[in-house]
């Protein structure tokens, strides 16, 4: 199973935010062996938002993730959470790992995986109850695998896999949602699914953020773009801050080819196919 945040209180957190967003980052640095990999990078997620972190290969699109989950320590800076720390509001919080952090032979079906996003409010050492296990059925079927509930982890197919962790997060009836690469190994019908999905949840107010590495899509699935290499070069409104001349900026000699999205349909000013960035 995926690693998961800091255990906390069982409760959602208050729900007046003022106008404190679901997530602000400050001068967050993280460094592996002393090597600095991510450097006082500072930006926020709006409420009813859909964000990408964009970045070349080694940007710190991943990390940035995780230090603000605590599941790595920072050597500076933080995040919080409307304001506050994460411990406060971790039931507002979903998390959608990346599919290489999880351990697929594990022995729990796809019902099991979801109910897991419940055991804040279940607790640990209590069972499951007929309404949680009605609550994690309607979250695979929002997610199209209701008739999968069964079925061990193992035996469904990597778009499948990942819908169920998609599953796991949506349990939780989270108010943001931080997702490492969701479209990664997924076939066209789950990435269509699961763009629609994030649509439904950014229209009832919710936000996300997630790690993306298909620059072409961009500005087709999201609303606001993070651009990252090691620190945050640009943040804000796709159609103010993706643009040519800033993925130059970002990806340096690194960036070979971009989708003709870039310039409404018109050949790109730096020409070529779609370029996938991972982290």
């Amino acid at each position: 199973m995926p690693p998961a945040p800091p255990a906390a209180d069982s409760s959602v957190g208050p729900r007046s935010d003022g106008d404190a967003p679901p997530l602000r980052v400050s001068d967050l640095t993280v460094a592996y062996h002393r090597k600095p990999v991510l450097e006082r990078a500072s930006c926020t997620v709006p409420a009813g938002s859909l964000t990408a972190i964009v970045g070349p290969n080694g940007a710190g699109k991943s990390t940035l993730l995780k230090a603000a989950l605590g599941l790595i320590p920072a050597a500076t800076g933080g995040a919080t959470f409307w304001g506050q720390p994460l411990k406060k509001v971790r039931g507002r919080v979903g998390y959608v790992p990346q599919r290489s952090e999880v351990d697929w032979d594990f022995p729990i079906t796809a019902a099991g995986v979801v109910e897991m996003g419940l055991y804040r409010e279940i607790g640990w050492l209590w069972p499951v109850g007929s309404s949680h296990r009605a609550r994690a059925a309607e979250a695979l079927g929002r997610v199209g695998l209701a008739e999968f509930a069964h079925r061990q982890i193992a035996r469904l197919s990597g778009g499948q896999q990942q819908r169920v962790f998609l599953a796991r997060a949506l349990v939780q009836g989270a108010d943001l949602y931080l997702m490492d690469e969701p479209f990664a190994g997924v076939d066209a019908a789950t990435e269509r699914a699961i763009v629609d999905l994030l649509h439904e949840l950014r229209d009832a107010g919710k936000s996300v953020l997630a790690v993306h590495h298909d620059l072409s899509t961009v500005p087709e699935y999201f609303d606001r773009a993070i651009l990252l290499n090691k620190t945050v070069r640009a943040a804000g409104p796709v159609d103010e801050v993706f643009t040519a001349e800033v993925l130059k900026e970002v990806y340096g000699g690194r960036l070979a080819v971009l989708d003709s999205s870039l310039s409404g349909g018109s050949p790109s000013p730096l020409g070529g196919a779609p370029l996938d960035a991972v982290d």
